[in-house]
């Protein structure tokens, strides 16, 4: 799949933040521990989401999404082993691991996919499961692991990994006994994940901070439960409208104090900002501040808005830079603004770019979740035409993205 834009800087109007990814691919494999019926709202409906609701009927379950409304059933037993290998097509298929240890005691499954961002290692998570007594083996593709007591343990993370924080979540929830997570990443998803665990019962202390205790219990039962909105998604429609010159840029079902950092940055840099109650407005500046900012753990500046971030800084006078120190590959994008006629580059684990930067037409190639965004963005920079390939690495991680930046004026078409 490709797109086709023409470029057009003045850019205006109010887009609606969905629901949270990085929530939602936890949330929904989590949903295995309960042994009731559940409701998940504000579900969005991503690539992501449906590929998992896909694996959860295959096991043994009857799922009806409609409208961002997930309802799930167990209407068969479960079988321990996840035979599908659609769990190759995303990371967050690795929640089942967490999930099928905590309820069954045992899971095998193919190893899961996703972005390629360089090295992003399940030792973490592999670690932690073998504190609480769990045996791992690895059998070709597959991964198996298998306890036949999960027992309640201190788990010492060597980084913050909010991925092992949430499996090791799971896989506690159930747990004899107590456990502890220390050095827990603080994401607002993992909140997100764990109120979902708390509103079925679960004994939680500790969310949002470094240590996280967790009281195992037995059974976990039903719950209606609505997913926080996207910060991610809400990140990359405030950066658009800091590189738009219409009339300012609304954006809705936002969660104002999980934005900080970007919030702060967009305000030093020169942009104007106006929030009331979940809304911001932003309206680019006259001349913006070049910048530097490094991301970093939750509350730091997200690196999934790292790609984006560098896109601003091609209509700022002077170099700026964007130092990346969550991923190891997540520079895939810089080529491509390369083609476009960007003056940008790549020292060790820092990008640097010297604009303003002038963009000409191009073909050009998504390589993964965010760097389909940040060329997305990018593209509104060219009054000519560019075109996208491989855009559906787009539709794994935004609801409805097309229908947004044409709602906001963007001449773009999916073919």
């Amino acid at each position: 799949m490709r797109v086709r834009i023409r470029g057009n800087r003045r850019l205006e109007g109010t887009v609606k933040v969905s629901g949270a990814k990085n929530s939602a691919v936890a949330i929904i494999p989590a949903a295995v521990l309960a042994d009731e019926p559940l409701t998940v709202r504000n579900v969005p409906d991503i690539q992501d989401v449906r590929t998992l609701i896909g694996i959860l009927q295959e096991i043994g379950y009857h799922t009806s999404f409609r409208d961002n409304v997930l309802h799930i059933r167990q209407i068969a037993e479960i079988n321990p082993e996840i035979k599908s290998e659609d769990v190759k097509k995303l990371r967050g298929s690795y929640y089942f691991l967490g999930a099928f240890l905590g309820r069954l005691g045992r899971v095998k499954m193919f190893t899961s996919g996703g972005c390629n961002l360089g090295h992003r290692p399940i030792n973490f998570h592999l670690d932690g499961f073998r504190k609480l007594g769990a045996e791992v083996s690895e059998e070709g593709e597959k991964i198996s692991i298998q306890a036949p007591k999960l027992e309640g343990s201190r788990i010492d993370l060597d980084f913050p990994s909010v991925g092992a924080t949430i499996n090791l979540l799971l896989a506690s929830v159930m747990a004899e006994g107590e456990t502890t997570i220390n050095n827990a990443a603080i994401e607002p998803e993992i909140v997100d994940v764990g109120n979902f665990l708390k509103s079925m019962g679960a004994d939680i202390e500790g969310l949002g901070s470094p240590e996280i205790k967790v009281k195992g219990l037995k059974r976990l039962h039903g719950t209606d439960f609505t997913i926080s909105p996207d910060r991610i998604e809400a990140g990359t429609f405030l950066l658009l409208g800091a590189l738009s010159e219409g009339g300012g840029i609304t954006v809705r079902n936002a969660e104002v104090g999980k934005m900080t950092a970007l919030l702060n940055l967009l305000q030093e840099i020169g942009c104007r900002l106006e929030i009331k109650g979940n809304e911001i407005f932003i309206q680019t500046g006259k001349n913006l501040k070049p910048f530097r900012v490094t991301t970093k753990p939750y509350p730091g500046f997200p690196t999934d808005l790292g790609q984006l971030a560098t896109v601003l800084m091609l209509v700022i006078d002077g170099t700026s830079s964007l130092k990346e120190t969550i991923f190891s590959n997540r520079f895939s994008h810089v080529n491509e603004l390369k083609k476009m006629g960007a003056d940008i580059r790549v020292e060790g684990d820092t990008i640097f770019v010297n604009g303003p930067c002038a963009l000409k037409k191009a073909t050009i190639v998504a390589h993964d979740l965010r760097c389909a965004a940040a060329l997305i963005l990018a593209s509104t920079l060219c009054p000519e035409e560019t075109v996208i390939e491989n855009i559906e690495v787009l539709l794994r991680g935004y609801e409805n993205p097309i229908q947004k930046f044409k709602s906001l004026g963007l001449d773009i078409e999916l073919e």
